[in-house]
């Protein structure tokens, strides 16, 4: 039974982790500071016991906490025969007082009833001590009957003075037996940690790795993150409950809000919230990825969408804003800050998972209605409610820099889907029209661009305004660093790739701008596909080499490689580009690359037709639409072994069955 085995081994330890929050929230100054005394001496021994108790505490729930689950299991059966036995002293102890107040001693069959409590009492008595019999898996059912001395001493007449003395001896016996318990099984602890040690010196290897899988193999043993959600839940219930007559009148926002934050007053809450925000997370996201691709979606186990960023980003933000040490409202108000943030996390998450598939909707001609309706309606969700949230957020905090920074959120999550619903519509478009859109990549290109523009246009204003308040404000430590990570990785990374990108761009189009074009003759002697997109040519340009490709093909081609898709030479552009209007058919082969300097040589001093009144491509819709195409900027999937080009239609269905 694995599954139980699960479960129990989370329940059974959840205790302890309760045990060592109520000692975390303990204040022992102050109770220690109201103790009186006689004299000074005692008040220290009291002062001294009262911290003993307290560390000892903490020493005994973390060792009970770290125990296997086989030995967790018979400490509960011990405390749980431990229980019967002082409920059976009760019991005992209950009817010999009743019997001195009936005051009668005389013979049990005398007295119908007398002789009706006493059975009574016997009965209850027997199913105890077999019951922990039972528990403890053994036969010796006279350990557990020392409570049974009182009854046999009633049944011999026993005056009731005496009664009420073997009923405190059968206790001391029990202690008795409770305490050689104890000693026997006192250093159990110190042998499964010496075991376990020696168990973790006999793998040779470095001291690192040794740690590493130490606390791997204590993570998954004790199932950490479900351990500690198990355990923030029971805080949380407990305090629902606790606060219902309280804040439950003030609104639900309100009662949530306050029980959530006293259940982050210690470490182990904090980490319990930590991974329940993470769980959530991933609930979210996973719940995304079915509304939008169904069961297949949520084999796609990407590690920034398991609700892992979530969690993380909450803990550190209460670790560096002193979460814990802050009073009960002051914490509310900071939790629902830090809460804000992490749902506009997974809202940024969520706009990730929903855009390849609304693009790929659009670009892949898909018919089926209802995958449409749940990618727009998804879309939709993400473009309204972070504005929203936005807005409710700017009603309950006047305008700073923290505010500043979470609205900028909300409007970069709907400033990118509005980009990706742009590129959606720009594709139903075409299919609307049937036929390919004029220059359509570049038009994806300029709205992808106007969308990162202005992404990087709020950085910067996010930046300039905390800077501002930083110099005429009030200035922290915190919120300098703020500033200075947001620069970086904001503004300044954004900048940088934008124009990497777009020096990308310009170069590979002024390369494309000097090779010649092939005229309508040169076409038809060519009578071949585009060796990259495998698509007929109306339009194409002709490298130095000899190569026909579809302009818009190779400059996208060239956001990758520099060097012809064919044969693999150097596309560079010159001042005096050469043209080939017709290639002999040697050269619309691969040809060896130990001719290839002879026959660029002779290409030299032959000359060249110069052409330099040359035109920018046209955008040509079929090379976009090809299986094999590459991105709007420069994303591609590369051809690792490009075919050579052919001259014959037999040719180029050997090119394409041989790709």
């Amino acid at each position: 039974m694995p599954r139980l085995e699960e479960v129990a081994n989370v329940v059974l330890r959840v205790p302890s982790v309760l045990v060592l929050d109520m000692l975390y929230k303990c204040d022992i100054d102050s109770f220690t500071d109201h103790l009186t005394a006689r004299t000074e001496d005692m008040l220290f021994k009291y002062k001294y016991v009262i911290w003993n108790i307290y560390y000892l505490g903490h020493v005994v729930s973390v060792v009970v906490l770290l125990l296997p689950l086989g030995h967790i299991i018979q400490l509960y059966l011990h405390v749980l025969c431990a229980l019967l036995l002082y409920m059976a002293h009760q019991i005992v102890r209950d009817y010999v007082r009743g019997e001195a107040q009936y005051g009668y001693d005389g013979a049990l069959f005398l007295d119908s009833p007398a002789l009706n409590r006493f059975v009574t009492a016997l009965t209850s008595q027997i199913i105890i001590s077999t019951l922990c019999a039972f528990l403890m898996r053994t036969r010796r059912l006279w350990l557990f009957s020392a409570h049974l001395l009182p009854l046999l001493a009633r049944v011999f007449s026993v005056p009731l003075d005496w009664l009420l003395t073997l009923s405190s001896v059968s206790m001391m016996i029990t202690a008795a037996e409770v305490a050689v318990f104890l000693l026997v099984n006192l250093f159990v602890p110190y042998r499964l940690a010496r075991a376990t040690y020696r168990e973790i010196m006999e793998i040779e290897v470095t001291e690192l790795y040794r740690l590493m899988a130490v606390g791997v193999s204590l993570w998954h043993g004790f199932a950490v993150p479900v351990l500690f959600s198990v355990f923030w839940f029971v805080l949380f219930g407990v305090q629902l409950i606790t606060n219902f007559g309280t804040t439950a009148q003030q609104g639900p926002l309100l009662y949530l809000l306050t029980s959530v934050s006293e259940c982050c007053a210690s470490p182990y809450s904090l980490l319990g919230l930590t991974f329940v925000v993470s769980y959530t997370a991933l609930g979210l996201l996973s719940l995304c990825k079915f509304y939008l691709g169904g069961f297949n979606a949520l084999q796609n186990h990407n590690v920034m969408h398991r609700g892992v960023t979530e969690g993380v980003t909450l803990l550190l933000l209460a670790l560096q804003t002193g979460l814990l040490d802050m009073a009960a409202l002051q914490r509310c108000f900071l939790l629902f800050i830090i809460l804000f943030i992490v749902l506009t996390s997974t809202l940024q998450s969520m706009s990730e998972i929903t855009e390849p598939v609304v693009l790929g909707l659009g670009a892949s001609r898909n018919r089926c209605v209802w995958k449409h309706l749940r990618g727009l309606s998804m879309c939709g969700f993400l473009l309204l409610f972070p504005g929203f949230m936005a807005y409710k957020i700017s009603q309950f905090f006047n305008m700073d820099f923290w505010l500043l920074i979470l609205v900028s959120s909300c409007m970069l999550t709907s400033l990118q889907v509005t980009g990706t619903l742009l590129i959606y519509s720009l594709f139903m478009v075409e299919v609307w029209r049937g036929a390919a859109l004029p220059g359509l990549d570049e038009i994806v290109y300029y709205v992808n661009g106007v969308c990162r523009v202005l992404e990087f246009a709020v950085a910067v204003c996010v930046v300039a305004y905390g800077a501002w308040e930083s110099l005429w404000g009030e200035w922290s430590w915190m919120g300098a660093s703020v500033i200075i990570i947001h620069s970086y990785c904001n503004v300044w990374l954004r900048a940088q790739a934008g124009w990497r990108s777009f020096l990308l761009r310009q170069e590979a189009a002024r390369k494309i701008n000097v090779l010649p074009r092939a005229s309508a003759e040169q076409l038809r002697d060519h009578n071949d596909v585009c060796a990259i997109c495998f698509q007929d040519m109306t339009s194409a340009v002709i490298t130095y080499c000899g190569h026909f490709f579809h302009g818009n093909c190779l400059r996208k081609w060239l956001y990758v490689q520099e060097t012809c898709p064919m044969c693999h030479a150097s596309i560079k552009p010159s001042s005096n580009p050469t043209a080939h209007p017709n290639p002999p058919p040697s050269e619309q082969h691969p040809r060896p690359e130990s001719h290839e300097e002879e026959e660029e040589e002779e290409e030299e001093e032959q000359g060249s037709q110069g052409d330099d009144d040359v035109c920018p491509p046209e955008s040509d819709r079929k090379c976009s639409q090809s299986p094999q195409r590459l991105g709007a900027n420069g994303d591609s999937q590369s051809v690792d072994n490009p075919a050579p080009s052919c001259s014959s239609e037999g040719d180029s269905q050997e090119l394409r069955e041989a790709d």
